[in-house]
């Protein structure tokens, strides 16, 4: 009882006893940090919105989002500046809203924008920049980083406010950014989206490594023997603990200062050029003579000593490069001589270098913005002439020459390995598409075969690559002497380029690339044979021409207006049937005074020599089979059935006819693994039966042959002196794709990939623009 009333009175044993401090101190284990940090900037210019063929009008949105390669969701990049360098248009109701970043998964919305029309331009003219911390990767970065770009769709509503959450995902389209180029890379990056949403964004990247913000300078380190009595306070092994922690923040800082400095200098160069390029002068010599005074008058702290004189002109130049050539820069052993305390001083100097150049930068990109775009883009065409060349092989031929198999799956295998290994060798600083480069065993293999005139053929047929040593390769390079001249002259007579393209959907992909090498032609998708392709192809040709010659008179009688038509270039493109339907309608008298005008042909696996020993023997049954059931005027004609003498058919007789003779460039695409077209068909060339046949037919076939050739080897009757281009481009798609279906077993899924896929186009027209422009 006492005890519980001393309780409740406070008069516990417990309470009386003294509580006292433990003799021994407490050492709090506390982990040393690096007071250093370095983040990833990577700015991003929206220029513009270009509407190529989108398929619904609507509220569209551009969202665009970052992450490291080889981490999770949640290493993504943050925006952390956003810019509108150029006013936009508020008088017009085609845009509504603001841009917003979501911080839920750290993107970044541009305002919405309508799309009402094909070719319909939106000026965005923004800047922002998402920065991404560097702290694991110790200064530089090791991973890629996956710049993903994403088309929002909203329909248009009736009184009813666009919002960022009524727009729904259409289309993505990512790239991927090398770890060589974050340290320094300033590049043009169009976003293509799919083949179901074809636009293009006019954007520009511009990656650098920077200081941190968050970094503050460290209070300057003492060299007294107090860090030494701290360290023999412990025991022996937590003082090797604490002297391997020390190498290792040392180690550490020397690759973050390694990492601006190389960004410092990559910036700097790049600056130059683009001043140099752009026509505008960026004064940075003081700068950089300050720099270098800097960095050597704290290299001197040191014991290193670098000589700089002052050169005057061209100071600014030599002296970055004699201080480059003191030290060398891919190695760190020079930096291992500084104490701590100037590594921290010169991280801290780099840093504000760094800011300084990256503003100014910023700024001069804003003031000419339009011509550091024109500039990255020229260089970025022809960095992909050379990068897209791993997937695409060249050779040269003498014409006429005998038939040349198509590959088979093993030199196909083997031309995927020959990229596969190539990938190793391209430049890997280019920012890369991820549609092409995401699985690069995908892509198809072109081969591009120039064929060049030879000596009068025989009947014999027996001429073949005999002075092949001695043709120039200048134009499967594409930047021959000539070719630089012909673009020249081009672009000094404004000329207008009218094409015409078959189905209006089928050829849709080829369209939208050649109006992305000159957005200035005029196209024509022929309907006058939709739902007609059954009859007799004279009449098909008829209706083509016909059509044709209203486009061309309407589009000239509109320029000629305005006083600005002072050339005219007519191309074609078809595919499969589409190609005879268009030299039947250039044999039509019709076309006769257009004819002068000719300039590009594209053949798309076009069945030029009918269907005359071809090697599908399903397809073959199938053709017989639909003309003992529908007795079809084009299935007779295709297969030289429609007269008993076969000099009589139309197909001998268009052969006959001058229909390619005009052209200044004949392109034939074929593919091996289509079974619709033969193969020597779309190639206009021999084949292995046909050189064996001696009968009617055989002999009949040669003379077709020979005479399509003799159109192609002669001058043209307009540019008697102009040698015209032929080409034979061999597609080989990835078969594994088809599958075992119904399309692939009677050959007809690489017939239909033509229309389906559009990269060996871009492969092809990009890499020989001046043929399309």
């Amino acid at each position: 009882m006492l005890r519980r009333l001393g309780w409740l009175i406070g008069l516990s044993q417990r309470s009386r006893q003294t509580k006292t401090l433990d003799a021994e101190p407490y050492v709090a284990r506390v982990k040393p940090v690096l007071m250093v940090d370095t983040v990833q900037e990577i700015s991003i210019y929206i220029h513009r919105f270009h509407n190529l063929d989108l398929f619904q009008q609507g509220w569209y949105q551009i969202k665009i989002s970052m992450r490291w390669e080889d981490g999770d969701n949640n290493s993504c990049g943050i925006p952390s500046r956003v810019v509108q360098y150029e006013a936009l248009d508020t008088s017009s109701n085609d845009s509504c809203g603001v841009w917003k970043i979501d911080d839920q998964d750290n993107s970044f919305l541009t305002q919405p924008f309508r799309i009402k029309y094909a070719r319909q331009d939106v000026r965005l003219c923004m800047m922002v920049s998402f920065t991404m911390p560097l702290e694991r990767y110790e200064g530089s970065a090791s991973s890629a980083v996956i710049l993903r770009f994403e088309l929002l769709y909203s329909p248009i509503m009736e009184n009813i406010s666009v919002t960022h959450s009524d727009a729904c995902p259409a289309a993505v389209h990512d790239f991927r950014i090398p770890p060589k180029a974050l340290s320094g890379v300033h590049s043009y990056c169009p976003v293509h989206f799919d083949t179901f949403h074809a636009v293009l964004i006019d954007v520009s990247l511009h990656v650098s490594v920077m200081k941190s913000a968050a970094y503050k300078r460290p209070a300057i380190l003492s060299s007294d023997t107090s860090n030494g009595k701290n360290l023999a306070s412990g025991n022996v092994q937590s003082s090797k603990k604490a002297f391997a922690q020390i190498a290792s923040a040392d180690k550490k800082l020397v690759s973050f200062v390694k990492a601006l400095l190389g960004a410092r200098d990559t910036l700097l160069e790049e600056m130059q050029r683009l001043s140099k390029a752009v026509g505008q002068t960026i004064d940075l010599s003081e700068f950089v003579a300050s720099m270098d005074n800097a960095f050597l008058s704290d290299s001197a702290s040191t014991g290193t000593s670098v000589e700089v004189e002052d050169s005057g002109q061209g100071r600014q130049q030599k002296n970055l490069e004699k201080l480059n050539g003191q030290f060398d820069l891919e190695s760190d052993d020079w930096l291992r001589n500084f104490s701590k305390e100037h590594l921290s001083r010169t991280f801290h100097l780099l840093g504000t270098q760094l800011q300084y150049l990256w503003n100014i930068f910023l700024t001069f990109h804003r003031d000419n913005n339009s011509k550091t775009l024109d500039y990255l883009r020229d260089i970025w065409t022809k960095d992909r002439r050379a990068e897209w060349s791993i997937w695409m092989v060249y050779s040269k031929v003498e014409m006429p020459h005998h038939f040349i198999s198509g590959m088979d799956d093993t030199s196909n295998h083997s031309s995927h390995k020959r990229a596969t290994s190539a990938l190793n060798d391209i430049n890997n600083r280019a920012v890369q598409d991820m549609h092409i480069f995401g699985d690069p065993m995908r892509v198809p293999i072109v081969i591009i075969e120039r064929v060049w005139n030879a000596p009068r053929r025989t009947f014999s047929d027996n001429s073949y690559m005999r002075h092949v040593d001695k043709i120039d390769s200048s134009l499967l390079n594409g930047n021959d002497e000539e070719s630089g001249t012909r673009k020249h002259n081009n672009s000094q007579q404004s000329g207008r380029e009218l094409k015409i393209v078959g189905h209006h959907l089928d050829l849709r992909l080829v369209r939208n690339q050649w109006l992305l090498i000159d957005p200035k032609i005029e196209f024509l998708m022929s309907e006058a044979n939709e739902e007609k392709t059954h009859g007799d192809f004279r009449e098909m040709g008829q209706r083509l021409a016909q059509e044709v010659v209203s486009f061309f008179k309407r589009k000239m009688d509109k320029h000629s207006r305005y006083g600005r038509l002072k050339n005219v270039k007519l191309s074609f493109v078809g595919h499969s049937i589409g190609n005879v339907i268009i030299r039947s309608a250039l044999a039509d008298s019709l076309m006769e005074p257009y004819r002068k005008y000719l300039h590009t042909y594209l053949s798309l696996s076009g069945p030029h020599l009918g269907y005359l020993y071809s090697s599908n023997s399903l397809f073959n049954s199938g053709l017989w089979l639909l003309k003992k059931l529908k007795s079809t005027q084009v299935i007779h004609q295709l297969t030289l059935t429609d007269d008993p003498d076969l000099q009589n058919t139309f197909f001998y007789k268009l052969c006959k006819q001058k229909t390619l003779n005009s052209f200044k460039n004949i392109i034939l695409l074929s593919s091996p693994q289509d079974g619709y077209v033969p193969y020597h068909s779309a190639r206009i060339e021999s084949c292995q039966p046909a050189s064996f046949d001696n009968s009617k037919r055989g002999v009949a076939f040669l003379e077709m042959l020979n005479n399509c050739m003799d159109q192609i080897r002669g001058p043209s009757p307009e540019t008697p002196h102009h040698q015209r281009v032929f080409m034979r481009c061999d597609v080989n798609f990835d078969t594994t794709l088809y599958g075992r279906n119904l399309n692939s077993f009677i050959g007809r899924a690489a017939h239909i990939e033509f229309l389906e896929s559009d990269i060996f186009a871009r492969f092809i027209m990009w890499s020989f623009q001046d043929l399309f422009r």
